[in-house]
C-alpha cells in the first residue's frame, strides 16, 4: 500500500469518533487504536518508514485485534476492522523490498 493510501486510510479513520460499545476489553481495544495510530503518525511524519520494532509492536496488535474482533458488535466492528487494515498496511508498507 502506498504512503498516500495509508494517509487516506489514517484520515478516514481518524476522523471517526471512538464507537459506542459495551466490551470488557474496550481498554486493550483503546490501547490498539493508541499505538496503531501512533505508528500512524510516526510513518507519515518521517521519511525513512518504521523500525523493527515498531513492525513487530504493530504485528502483536493486528494478533490481538484477530482475537478480539470476534466479540465485537457489528455497531463497532468497522472501526476496528479498519483499524486492523491500517496496521496490516503499515507493516506490508514497512518490509524492506
Amino acid at each position: 500500500m502506498s504512503h498516500q493510501s495509508i494517509a487516506l486510510l489514517w484520515d478516514a479513520h481518524s476522523s471517526e469518533g471512538w464507537p459506542q460499545f459495551s466490551s470488557p476489553n474496550e481498554g486493550q481495544l483503546m490501547t490498539l487504536d493508541t499505538v496503531i495510530g501512533g505508528c500512524a503518525v510516526f510513518y507519515l511524519d518521517g521519511p525513512e518508514g518504521l523500525d523493527s520494532q515498531r513492525i513487530a509492536i504493530l504485528k502483536d496488535c493486528v494478533a490481538d485485534l484477530d482475537t478480539l474482533l470476534d466479540d465485537l458488535t457489528e455497531d463497532s466492528l468497522e472501526y476496528f476492522r479498519r483499524l486492523r487494515q491500517l496496521a496490516t498496511a503499515l507493516v506490508q508498507s514497512s518490509r524492506p523490498d
